[in-house]
């Protein structure tokens, strides 16, 4: 395997944490806009998709290998709970 081929490995290791932290963040700053106001969208985000990213390294880690549903189904709670956590009860 070559540098490239190793690169794009791991861009689609990290796409589903980057998507699912986007895709959600971006959801609860549309769905909860008076809620969300005081809580900065970058930070939200990076909260989001550092917890995905921790689940889909301990999916890894847990499973011997990535792409197994369980993995995928903690990735969202994860990500749901960080942005629960973030945005309602720390409110900064």
């Amino acid at each position: 395997m070559g540098p490239l081929d190793a690169l794009w490995h791991l861009l689609n290791f990290v796409a589903p944490a980057l998507g699912v932290g986007l895709i959600t963040t971006a959801l609860a700053k549309w769905l909860f806009r008076r809620e969300l106001s005081g809580a900065a969208w970058q930070g939200l985000l990076l909260w989001s998709m550092g917890a995905g990213l921790v689940v889909l390294l301990a999916g890894l880690v847990a499973f011997g290998r990535d792409g197994r549903m369980a993995t995928y189904g903690l990735l969202v709670a994860a990500t749901a709970l960080v942005l629960w956590w973030r945005g309602f009860v720390l409110r900064r």
